[in-house]
């Protein structure tokens, strides 16, 4: 079945990884949620893209440097549209009760490139134990010496590898790595590689993806996921309606 991953959530309609556009997503008929975790200055995990909180909240301070108390005061949602003024950047425990409830799949990408949290991948690994979402999450990453850690944490953990070009048969890289999974750019992908990928045992979950000819495309292709920023786009081809 292809898993149907909201980018942000539904951010082509909601503030990206804001609970609304979690839940948007859900209500589109996305089967999975992609977020980004980053880590306060006390430890907390939360979900945000940008190592700065400028972008989506109007403050010109690094997430690193900002406790979990000051960040909730923020306002994640006005930069989008007034109908989302109040939104708050929510925390990993608040999307995962959200995950488990509609029993969705979870993409959390550790952001530990430009700014390298002590031990993320630890705690990413224990939350997704708190809510016993083994076999509901996927983490990627750029970075992925982090990656490999957290199969040194916990070998059965599900990983996908992030990356911006082609790379050389990506298959072999990816078990390198330990990866069960190639997080590849839409423009990266062919049937004939993610043929070969499965046949050594990696998936391709495929991102941005947001016309529906390239949806198409990428379904005949065989990938395992898409990653969207318009899940209904998506659940639209995938229920045979477009």
């Amino acid at each position: 079945m292809i898993i149907n991953y909201a980018h942000r959530g539904a951010s082509g309609y909601c503030p990206e990884n804001t609970m609304a556009a979690f839940q948007r997503a859900v209500e589109l008929g996305a089967t999975g949620i992609e977020t980004d975790v980053q880590m306060t200055a006390d430890g907390e995990l939360v979900l945000i893209h940008d190592e700065s909180l400028y972008r989506t909240t109007g403050v010109d301070k690094l997430v690193k440097d900002t406790t979990l108390a000051e960040l909730q005061k923020l306002d994640a949602g006005a930069w989008f549209s007034n109908e989302f003024t109040g939104e708050r950047v929510p925390t990993l425990d608040q999307l995962m009760e959200l995950v488990k409830r509609e029993q969705i799949m979870l993409n959390i990408e550790i952001k530990s490139g430009v700014v390298l949290y002590p031990d993320i991948e630890r705690k990413v690994i224990e939350k997704i134990r708190q809510h016993q979402l083994d076999q509901q999450c996927i983490i990627s990453n750029f970075n992925h010496y982090s990656l490999a850690q957290c199969k040194a944490i916990n070998p059965y953990i599900a990983t996908g590898i992030l990356y911006m070009e082609g790379l050389y048969r990506p298959w072999d890289y990816a078990a390198t790595v330990g990866a069960n999974a190639l997080h590849a750019p839409k423009y990266a992908v062919t049937a004939e590689w993610v043929a070969e990928a499965k046949a050594n045992g990696i998936i391709y979950n495929v991102w941005t993806v947001n016309e529906p000819q390239e949806m198409k495309a990428l379904l005949a292709a065989g990938v395992a996921g898409i990653i969207t920023d318009y899940p209904d786009r998506l659940q639209s081809i995938i229920s045979g309606k477009e």
